[in-house]
């Protein structure tokens, strides 16, 4: 099936290029990073700093004002718990009772679904019994959010014009614009599961009693209480009929200023009423902080509020959302004239963004994602030594890359920091697939017949490794089904990992397999028969070469550079060509050695050109010696590095017969270094003694004490067993 598959591709040439264009374009789509291609529509990948390891939890909240703790655990915390541990899936229940109100904890199963588990949760509150907790309490389920939900906070600040903050306001003033107008714009916002208030003061109508005045009129608390709950209703009567006409009779009481509230009747005392005016006055103040709690900003009081995510969002994508709605909102935020003339509009500050973190972790993978891709184009390119080869090898790695984004959107693996390392962990594995299949179709070129056509040798070297690979893929990824058998916080914080090192090689092994055959056969067929005319494409690619200064200087120059070196050697191959007087009016058919470099050393001047050029692009990206020292510096840097490791591989590759040869010839000798190595591992792992805990033994048998021996002693004190020695007790 693979064979077809893959013979298929190759003679099917245009569903490759457009299942080419489709990745392309597909993974540029779902990709993390802020690419902005106005072509193509964006529909990213979920996008975060740090995977979400918290439990599968939901959240009671229970409020009784003005209660003890005590009083709160023994009449709200216990009865809930006790009643909500009959929910399906909970695995445990935890809680928390504290002045005035009560959280509780229902942690499930792992494999609950989180709206499945807040249905049960629900149902289950509307079931309780009416005499299970105190009239007039109600227990609230928490918002669809985890434990890292919370992604943007801000606080409402007076700035001016210039945006410096000149105050004015007071705290119950932003308090009430928070609650009522900045608070509801932002929970209407995509993905915003709640946003919930902090600081300032709640402003609400006092009556503070005068407790002469009610011993006076004979008024209890009770009646006070009862007036004013009475005097702050509309009540409907019934109708009137007047003229044929039914008019409803309503009466509106509901309260709109302090008079309102004054003038409710407590009692009457002998035909005079007594009002609330007469035993209290009544104020506009603050109401206590309860849960609330106070918001700090730099040792000054302030009032904000903070955006929790829903559960399943990507938070990046809300917090773009909720700036936008802060940006639709401000021009209404209210302004005042302070005494000196200067206007101070309230405005949302930002207070924590995790947007720059997620920018932050995003950046710094996406740099060493293209740095691993660079330095592994400039080993490809050095080491295997031809540039159609090393072309095709390195395009497989960025066209896995937006792959495995594809995959990630549709199995529902957020980006975040463990996730895209798994991508940069397995960028030498995707390499090693090219290369196999690269090599063994350049071994069936030179050895293939003269008459084969290139179509049945690149199928004939395919097809021969495509099982291997497969083994070698496949291999790899039964080695993290343990990773992927983790539960709980580690299986959320390692799983994601697995999962993109598991998509890499899959995309890979499908380039590798299918895509890769189909583009060697196109470049290794590549053979201009006109030699002008190869002059002629050179001549073309330094004009090229010459635009593209205009937009890119390293474009520019490596086009340039990559014509001219094949112009001289198109020029300068054959002295007897009809090329012969330009190249005697050059003089350079004299110097032989200058036409060795041009004619004989040309594959190995482009392959410099290209590496020079994808090393001066990773000296710009990486800056090893700091962005203190010129670009230059860095590069010269760079290729002083690529020159002694690449070159110690060289130096490796040329005398390994020699080296395989002499081991072969002394093979005894050979694996007595791995026999040493595995004893003297077992040795520090299980410890000298039950290693050779048999010596001893054989020793007895004749009389002999070998454990009294200072040598025996040293050993056994050296490599005690491992266990032992990290824990003695």
């Amino acid at each position: 099936m693979v064979n077809k598959t893959i013979k298929f591709f190759l003679e099917n040439k245009l569903v490759t290029v457009l299942l080419l264009i489709l990745f392309v374009g597909w993974g540029i789509v779902t990709a993390p990073f802020n690419w902005d291609i106005e072509i193509l529509p964006r529909d990213p990948v979920p996008v975060d700093a740090i995977p979400d390891i918290g439990e599968n939890q939901q959240i009671v909240f229970t409020e009784w004002m003005g209660r003890s703790p005590q009083d709160i655990e023994d009449q709200i915390t216990y009865p809930l718990t006790t009643s909500l541990l009959g929910i399906p899936g909970v695995k445990s229940i935890r809680s928390t009772s504290m002045f005035g109100f009560s959280s509780i904890y229902i942690i499930f199963e792992e494999d609950v679904e989180y709206y499945w588990s807040r249905s049960r949760v629900l149902e289950k509150l509307n079931s309780l019994s009416s005499d299970l907790l105190p009239e007039g309490v109600s227990p609230t389920l928490g918002p669809d959010a985890t434990a890292l939900g919370q992604i943007f906070w801000y606080t409402l600040e007076g700035l001016d014009k210039e945006g410096n903050p000149v105050g004015g306001w007071d705290p119950h003033e932003l308090r009430t614009i928070q609650d009522y107008y900045v608070r509801y714009a932002l929970t209407a916002s995509e993905g915003v599961a709640e946003v919930a208030s902090v600081g300032g003061y709640v402003k609400e109508y006092q009556v503070d009693l005068d407790p002469a005045a009610m011993k006076a009129h004979d008024v209890g608390i009770t009646q006070v209480m009862e007036a004013v709950k009475e005097s702050n209703i509309d009540v409907g009567a019934n109708t009137i009929e007047l003229n044929l006409v039914e008019y409803f009779v309503r009466g509106l009481g509901y309260v709109k200023s302090l008079e309102d509230i004054e003038e409710a009747v407590v009692k009457v005392n002998d035909n005079i009423p007594i009002r609330i005016k007469d035993i209290a006055k009544v104020n506009i103040g603050p109401a206590p902080r309860g849960h609330s709690g106070i918001l700090d900003k730099g040792g000054v009081e302030a009032v904000g509020g903070v955006v929790v995510a829903r559960y399943g969002d990507n938070p990046l994508k809300v917090i773009q959302n909720v700036k936008e709605k802060i940006k639709e909102i401000s021009p209404g935020l209210p302004s005042k004239t302070l005494d000196d003339g200067t206007i101070s509009k309230v405005t949302v500050v930002p207070f924590y963004d995790r947007t720059e973190l997620i920018y932050e972790t995003l950046g710094t993978l996406n740099e060493a994602i293209m740095l691993q891709i660079l330095i592994t184009i400039i080993v490809i390119i050095v080491m295997v030594m031809h540039l159609r080869a090393s072309l095709m090898i390195s395009g497989l790695l960025p066209l896995a890359v937006l792959m495995v984004f594809i995959m990630m959107k549709y199995f529902n693996v957020d980006a975040n920091i463990v996730a895209l390392s798994g991508i940069a962990i397995a960028i030498g594995t995707l390499v090693d697939l090219g290369i196999i299949l690269s090599e063994n179709i350049l071994r069936h070129n030179e050895e293939a017949p003269s008459d084969q056509p290139m179509l049945t040798t690149v199928y004939n070297a395919s097809t021969e490794v495509a099982s291997a690979i497969i083994t070698a893929v496949s291999t790899t990824i039964i080695s993290f089904l343990p990773v992927f058998t983790l539960q709980a916080a580690e299986g959320k914080l390692f799983g994601p990992l697995a999962f993109t090192k598991t998509f890499a090689l899959i995309a890979a092994l499908i380039i590798t397999l299918f895509m890769i055959p189909a583009f060697a056969h196109w470049l290794f067929s590549i053979k201009p028969k006109n030699e002008t005319r190869k002059i002629y494409y050179n001549l073309l690619v330094i004009l090229l070469g010459i635009f593209a200064l205009w937009w890119t200087t390293w474009g520019g120059v490596v086009l340039i550079l990559l014509g001219i070196n094949g112009a001289l050697y198109n020029l300068f191959k054959d002295p007897e060509t009809k090329n012969k007087t330009f190249y005697h009016q050059l003089k350079l058919y004299r110097n032989e050695a200058l036409l060795n470099v041009f004619v004989n050393k040309h594959d190995t001047i482009t392959v410099a050109i290209i590496m020079g050029s994808v090393a001066w692009l990773l000296a710009g990206e990486w800056l090893p010696l700091g962005v203190q020292n010129s670009l230059l510096l860095n590069f010269l840097f760079i290729i002083v590095i690529i020159a002694l490791v690449l070159g110690l591989f060289k130096i490796f590759i040329k005398y390994y017969p020699k080296l395989l040869a002499l081991f072969l010839e002394n093979k005894k000798l050979f694996l007595a270094v791995p026999f040493f190595i595995i004893v003297f591992g077992l040795n520090i792992w299980l410890g000298f003694d039950k290693v050779f805990g048999f010596v001893p033994k054989t020793f007895d048998l004749i009389g002999v004490n070998v454990r009294t021996t200072s040598l025996w002693s040293s050993l056994t004190h050296s490599f005690p067993e491992w266990a032992k020695s990290l824990c003695p007790l």
